[in-house]
């Protein structure tokens, strides 16, 4: 279903939960209290299957099961194998921390689960746990080894661009893509949430990349992402600039919140409430969803926040 800017909608992001094991700095707080998941708002697996079905029908085709971090829902396996089962489903995607990956890798692979992007924003275990304030690195390792046994490759490495932090570590993360099996993506630090304040220099452009790596080549894509591979082809390396190239008018997705409100922009405060309807009444909301999508979100800058009043753990990241 194209919306009134003549872009295809056909990618509905699902946060099936907001919780998650980590408490990255840059994403939620290190202590919450209001989590959707520790009440009766969070979607069941029945809702979340029916509003989905609403989505294909309105023309979604791909779905991604994200979070918070989706693995520590106990019923993701189910949800995933449901999901994928729907007809019109061409692709079901999966955004995951990394931290259960191993022990989960070959089942959802079985529940349909074709491509997984992982969150990773450096290389250094000490850096590693500072970011994350509880997660080990090993285990991310061990589940992206565990991913790659099970046939979901490529594998995409999701980066956040942060100054001061991983900045330094651009090179080392564009060589992990030179095998092939790795996609690394770079995505600009966006002023929402936990990391609107973050200080200034924190918030560095994605053509740093090309700076640190000038040999890399231009590929074509269509993409919310600018592609680049090395001169002999090979690799696929990523740079997501919301803030600095914002790719809005390329934009084929809305996201599904895990109480389930259908939110057609990231950084927007509309959402439209889907929970609860059935049947025509759904699908109006569903069509409204897609027609109503903005023309391109507000303007991004340090000291310019996202207009959106959630956390990007209650969005799905």
């Amino acid at each position: 279903m194209r919306d009134k800017y003549g872009r295809d909608i056909t990618y509905m992001r699902i946060s099936i939960t907001d919780e998650c094991n980590l408490r990255c700095l840059y994403c939620m707080p290190d202590k919450r209290t209001d989590c959707i998941s520790s009440n009766t708002d969070l979607m069941s697996a029945d809702e979340i299957v029916e509003i989905t079905e609403a989505a294909v029908a309105a023309g979604i085709s791909k779905i991604r099961v994200t979070g918070g971090e989706p693995l520590i829902r106990p019923d993701v396996i189910d949800i995933c194998r449901r999901i994928s089962a729907i007809p019109g489903v061409k692709e079901l995607a999966l955004t995951t921390n990394g931290i259960m990956l191993a022990e989960m890798a070959y089942a959802l692979r079985d529940a349909g689960v074709a491509r997984l992007n992982i969150s990773l924003d450096t290389l250094q275990t000490e850096k590693y746990t500072r970011i994350t304030r509880r997660g080990k690195f090993s285990e991310v390792i061990e589940g992206i080894d565990r991913a790659r046994e099970a046939g979901l490759v490529p594998i995409k490495l999701n980066t956040v661009l942060i100054g001061g932090f991983n900045d330094d570590e651009i090179v080392d993360f564009v060589n992990l893509a030179r095998d092939g099996d790795v996609e690394v993506r770079f995505i600009e630090l966006m002023p929402i949430g936990a990391c609107a304040s973050f200080p200034k220099h924190a918030f560095v452009k994605g053509d740093l990349v090309l700076e640190k790596v000038p040999e890399l080549v231009p590929m074509d894509d269509s993409g919310v992402a600018r592609m680049y591979s090395f001169p002999d082809g090979r690799g696929r390396i990523g740079i997501i600039s919301a803030v600095n190239q914002h790719f809005c008018l390329a934009c084929n997705r809305i996201r599904l919140t895990c109480d389930g409100r259908i939110k057609p922009c990231l950084h927007s405060r509309d959402e439209v409430v889907v929970r609860g309807l059935h049947g025509e009444a759904l699908a109006d909301a569903m069509r409204k969803s897609i027609l109503d999508k903005p023309a391109q979100h507000v303007k991004l800058t340090y000291g310019n926040v996202s207009e959106t009043n959630r956390y990007m753990n209650q969005i799905g990241g």
